[in-house]
């Protein structure tokens, strides 16, 4: 037998005499499930809902248009045949008054104090300043400096901003160009 051959058969003995020292795998079978029995369905609360300021972008849009006029926007409602209810009476005005931007909100009851303006970027409670006059419905006011960085995120948030007084209508309302028109005219 050549010497070559000898090297090689004597590896393979090797080989075989090495793999013979390691031990099998364990045969044992993997244990089953066990059984147990399920516990008795328990009645589950409702869940309650998430604050306003987690999921109010994902609302839907108050249903309305922005009109303009002058120095002023206004968001009128819109009904369900796509008339405005009524014409005269808006939810939400802007105004450009003073060297103030103005925004204007109707109120449940001439006692209310404050209004969240709410974006994608920003959120702030602002004191509410009663209209004067006894005009129903009764609406109510605060006035930002026109640089203030809320109306930039009023007027940059993702498609709308939220209006909110505590005790009356939330509302969802478009970041249309009529918003951004009034900021920019009194700055």
């Amino acid at each position: 037998m050549k010497p070559i051959f000898a090297h090689a058969a004597g590896a393979l003995a090797l080989t075989f005499a090495i793999a013979a020292c390691v031990p099998a795998p364990d045969s044992t079978p993997a244990p089953g499930p066990v059984a147990t029995t399920a516990p008795a369905p328990s009645a589950t609360p409702a869940p309650t809902p998430p604050p306003a300021e987690a999921n109010w972008i994902d609302r839907p849009q108050t249903t309305g248009t922005w009109r303009i006029s002058g120095s002023q926007a206004a968001f009128v409602e819109r009904d369900s045949q796509g008339g405005t209810t009524p014409p005269s009476i808006p939810l939400f005005i802007m105004e450009c008054r003073n060297n103030a931007v103005r925004l204007m909100t109707q109120v449940p009851r001439s006692d209310s104090r404050t209004m969240i303006i709410r974006t994608e970027t920003a959120s702030r409670s602002l004191a509410l300043s009663p209209v004067p006059g006894g005009a129903q419905p009764v609406f109510a006011f605060a006035d930002l400096q026109p640089r203030d960085p809320l109306l930039d995120a009023m007027a940059l948030t993702r498609g709308r901003f939220a209006v909110e007084v505590p005790g009356g209508r939330s509302l969802y309302l478009p970041n249309w160009a009529e918003v951004t028109r009034v900021i920019e005219d009194c700055r």
